[in-house]
């Protein structure tokens, strides 16, 4: 079985809608053109354009009434998390606080779901962080090893919810966490945060694990801040 099938016809219609959206072409609050006009417009049939259409005013991204034209709703209040998610799919045409907001909303969830995973299985978080001392002074080398830390860590958390969180920005934080580690002192910090969470770990204290992750989110969200954003 090819488990790697191209996007069927009406998730490409999908995408190309949110990216005109994402891109004013068609702004908040502004009607979509009529059902024909529009179908015409992206070179699809009509049944195509109302399944993409269905599909994203179920995500929050437009409201649809019988008889009415579609309306592009304010998607950023209205939205849910299917529209998180394709927002952070789009790693080349992100609005320019969305990486600080998200390290932030990480800063809020991070602690809790280091203390619970040191709470619960605090051999089995040592062993995620075996190797940490030997990561070569690579930006993709710590960009992998903290994304699998940290998905290993809301596991061992025993909420799924946190690693559900997680995996929707699953291919934004890679080409994001390269460039932040591009920084040695990035680096740096964050090869400190994991010496020092193995070392709660390895003595069984989870408040020390949620106080130490909790600090190393904020220098995180500093550092993007300051080195990354502003040049």
């Amino acid at each position: 079985m090819n488990w790697n099938n191209p996007l069927k016809p009406a998730e490409l219609t999908e995408n190309r809608l949110i990216d005109a959206i994402m891109e004013g072409h068609f702004s908040i609050g502004s009607n979509l053109p009529a059902e024909r006009e529009l179908a015409d417009q992206l070179g699809v049939t009509r049944p195509t354009l109302r399944e993409a259409l269905q599909r994203l005013a179920r995500d929050g991204w437009l409201e649809i009434h019988q008889g009415k034209s579609t309306r592009v709703r304010d998607y950023w209040h209205e939205g849910n998390l299917g529209v998180l998610g394709a927002i952070a799919r789009r790693s080349t045409n992100l609005p320019e606080d969305f990486v600080p907001n998200l390290l932030f909303v990480r800063q809020l969830l991070a602690p809790t779901y280091a203390r619970l995973a040191v709470e619960n299985e605090p051999e089995n978080v040592m062993s995620a962080l075996d190797g940490y001392a030997q990561l070569p002074e690579l930006p993709q080398a710590f960009a992998s090893f903290d994304w699998q830390l940290h998905h290993k860590l809301t596991v061992l958390s025993g909420n799924p919810i946190f690693t559900l969180i997680l995996n929707g920005f699953s291919s934004l934080y890679q080409p994001m966490a390269c460039i932040y580690f591009d920084s040695i002192h990035s680096r740096h910090n964050s090869r400190a945060f994991y010496a020092e969470l193995y070392s709660a770990a390895r003595t069984s204290d989870p408040h020390a694990a949620e106080e130490i992750t909790l600090r190393v989110m904020k220098d995180s969200l500093s550092i993007w801040q300051t080195t990354i954003k502003g040049g």
